[in-house]
Parts: C-alpha cells; sequence; structure tokens
C-alpha cells in the first residue's frame, strides 16, 4: 500500500514539474513579470502614453501586461491619442498596429476608457488587417456615456489584444 502511495505521488510530482516548471522564464503565467513586455512609449515605465499636444480632453493610455500569446498581440499596439470628440460625443483611441512578423495577421483591440468618477468604456475593434513588416493606424470610437464635457475621462488602454 506505501508503494503505491509513493508512486502516486512520483506521477503527481512530475505532472506538477510538467505543467509549470519546464516552461522555464518564457512560459507566461499569472504573475504579469513577463521578460518580453514593453511599454507604449517613455513615460514611468509602466506602459503609460502622454499626449502633449494641444486637443482637449486628450487622455493617456498604455499597453497590455502580461505574458503569452495576447501579449504578443499586446506588444504590436501603440496608443497614438485617447480623447473625447465633442463633435460625435464619443470617446476616440487613435492607435498603430505594427506587424514585425513574416506572417501576414488580423488583430482585434479592445480598449478602456477610465478615469477618477467615470463609468468605465469599451471600444472594440476587430479585423484589423495588418500585412507582414508593416503598420497601420486606425481609430477606435465609443458612445461617452456621461452628460458633461468628457474631462472625467483621464485614461485609456488596450486591455485586450489578439491575432486572429
Amino acid at each position: 500500500m506505501k508503494l503505491r502511495h509513493a508512486r502516486a505521488i512520483a506521477v503527481f510530482g512530475i505532472a506538477v514539474f510538467a505543467l509549470t516548471g519546464a516552461r522555464g522564464s518564457h512560459g507566461g503565467g499569472c504573475d504579469n513579470s513577463s521578460s518580453g513586455s514593453s511599454s507604449s512609449s517613455g513615460g514611468s515605465g509602466s506602459g503609460s502614453h502622454s499626449d502633449n499636444d494641444n486637443d482637449s480632453n486628450a487622455t493617456s493610455g498604455g499597453s497590455l501586461p502580461g505574458g503569452g500569446s495576447a501579449d504578443k498581440a499586446a506588444r504590436d499596439v501603440t496608443i497614438d491619442k485617447c480623447a473625447y470628440d465633442a463633435a460625435t460625443k464619443n470617446l476616440t483611441a487613435k492607435i498603430t498596429v505594427k506587424n514585425d512578423g513574416a506572417l501576414d495577421y488580423d488583430y482585434s483591440v479592445t480598449m478602456k476608457f477610465t478615469g477618477a468618477g467615470a463609468t468605465s468604456a469599451t471600444a472594440v475593434k476587430t479585423g484589423i488587417a495588418v500585412t507582414a513588416g508593416s503598420s497601420v493606424s486606425i481609430e477606435l470610437t465609443t458612445p461617452y456615456p456621461g452628460t458633461g464635457d468628457g474631462s472625467e475621462y483621464t485614461k485609456c488602454e488596450v486591455s485586450r489584444a489578439g491575432r486572429i
């Protein structure tokens, strides 16, 4: 009976090692400490992006932390500008998707707009075709859920990105 327990523990230990330890440092995981993550530009290293244009109600953004295939797609996305468009009453995010790979990809990007006292808003764009070695600039929009001037939205970030 003790031998069966010892074998079961050994098999369990090997299974745990195969599922976790064999990945090394590039296996992703849940600790958001992927060694390949990058920031969209400058800032404090937290992935923030400041837009210093003279546009009213401009906000800041960033890139998605984490590991795995979502991180690869998120690293291809740069936030150029986030703002409230008073003419259309939309929250807008101008982004650039750069494909440095050898294959063509279609991307899906979800932007999240937040701020102090603001209701979270989300904009989604799918089917962003980017050929190998090129980049595409696009705009994501979502209706402004508030009744003010949009100034409560101070941040936008990529909450999800993927290659389709």
